[in-house]
């Protein structure tokens, strides 16, 4: 058995973990001895060592790994299949970006289809999911709640005759075990809750949503192994002044891996957008200069989206170079191929770059829309009205092709657009320069 030191008063028989002068309980000076105490096991009582028997796979049923529907539209393409009963589910995003209220809704919808589905907060009292859950519109008879901040309370909900077919936690960082030290949110505490809660469910078949705080860098907080210890681990993003949001899959062992669903804020809660094609399109004049459209790609969906350019006159020693909604080393970049290939002249030039309805990606394929709305720009010349881009550029100012480019030119063949330019319309920078603009470097 493990053991640790701690230190008990002579006097009284306070126990502390650390030395002390003074006993805080008692009062006496000098009294607080050193001794050796059993550390508590995480190991269930009566688990005997090596009691696991090995079983040929061939003789094993999939009849408990059949999914069931979530209830919520576009919910179930994204896990791949439905909710899997056993299954572990880690839900991260920025704080009041929607988690909370997603989650409810769902739990809604397991009750409204004939589940039963408990809702642990560790954050809000019965009362206050009570009034949330009544502006959502989904109190119900199958709607269950606990309030409480201790892992064994969720525990026994699963220990039940009959136990929920779904428990969402929220937040795994605010219960603590009894089997840990530290404060709840801690390491070793975050560690032993999950291990907890993932394996009680494993045996009674209920689908477990953890929710997971972040840390300022944007990644789930807590031990990596986190997200190591469950199935599927999913990301609301967005901007909290944007009434759009995005659920993506970042982990997923019972579907796609790069599926994403987008949502919208309404009164009533998040509703999914059921063709997200032009949704973050929104109202554009193309008859302005600086606007590009461009065809980018996000996990398996493609995405019209308009892209921004504005390069005005600098009157500073050093331009600034600003980007939102990708990497602002990526348009510095694309602005120094365009120098060197074009031998053009931004150094006197602020230039601004972002795009429209609050989106934000990593797609390569939208290197050439920045480059095309920075021209329409520099040039102050609009681009053609229905025409759309998509293409990667390397350091030569070469035009690349990009994944997924017969899904995009599908997609921009469905909504109309003319001209289409890509890798094989202008295979370079100089090609679209002339195509564009009539223009040559």
């Amino acid at each position: 058995m493990k053991t640790k030191e701690a230190y008990r008063c002579a006097s009284c028989g306070a126990q502390s973990p650390r030395w002390q002068g003074q006993c805080p309980s008692c009062k006496e000076w000098n009294t607080m001895e050193p001794v050796v105490v059993a550390k508590a096991s995480s190991r269930p009582v009566g688990a005997a060592a090596g009691s696991a028997t090995p079983r040929p796979l061939e003789d094993l049923t999939a009849e408990n790994l059949r999914a069931r529907p979530s209830g919520m539209t576009g919910l179930d393409a994204l896990l791949g299949s439905g909710l899997v009963p056993g299954a572990a589910i880690l839900v991260g995003g920025e704080p009041g970006i929607g988690k909370s209220t997603l989650l409810l809704q769902l739990a809604g919808a397991q009750a409204r289809i004939g589940h039963t589905a408990v809702y642990l907060s560790g954050e809000e009292s019965l009362p206050q999911l009570r009034g949330r859950a009544d502006r959502l519109g989904l109190l119900g008879p199958g709607l269950l709640a606990v309030a409480t901040n201790k892992v064994e309370d969720a525990l026994a909900v699963l220990d039940q005759p009959e136990p929920p077919e779904m428990l969402i936690v929220d937040s795994v960082q605010t219960l603590a075990s009894s089997m840990a030290e530290g404060i709840p949110g801690s390491v070793s505490q975050v560690r032993a809750v999950a291990a907890e809660l993932v394996e009680k469910t494993k045996r009674t078949g209920t689908t477990l949503i953890l929710v997971g705080h972040v840390t300022k860098d944007g990644q789930i907080a807590g031990p990596k192994i986190l997200e190591h210890m469950v199935d599927t681990v999913l990301y609301l993003e967005g901007d909290r002044k944007h009434f759009s949001r995005i659920l993506r899959v970042l982990k997923n062992r019972f579907g796609p891996s790069d599926e994403l669903v987008v949502f919208t804020m309404k009164e009533k809660g998040l509703e999914v957008v059921e063709d997200p094609a032009t949704f973050f399109l929104g109202a554009r004049d193309p008859s302005l200069s600086g606007t590009a459209m461009a065809m980018a790609v996000d996990g398996q969906r493609p995405f019209a989206v308009e892209v921004q350019a504005l390069v005005s006159k600098s009157f500073l020693s050093i331009p600034r170079r600003t980007a939102l909604g990708f990497d602002t080393n990526r348009l510095n970049l694309l602005l120094a191929v365009l120098e060197k290939r074009l031998r053009l002249n931004l150094s006197g030039h602020d230039i601004y770059a972002k795009i429209t309805g609050g989106l934000a990606t990593r797609d390569p394929g939208l290197d050439l829309a920045v480059v095309a709305a920075v021209l329409s720009s520099f040039y102050d010349q609009p681009l053609p009205e229905t025409s759309v881009y998509w293409g990667e550029i390397d350091l030569n100012g070469q035009v690349r092709p990009v994944a997924a480019h017969d899904v995009r030119l599908k997609q921009a063949v469905r909504l109309g657009h003319d001209p289409i330019i890509h890798s094989d319309a202008a295979p370079t920078l100089a090609d679209m320069q002339r195509l564009l603009f009539g223009r040559a470097h």
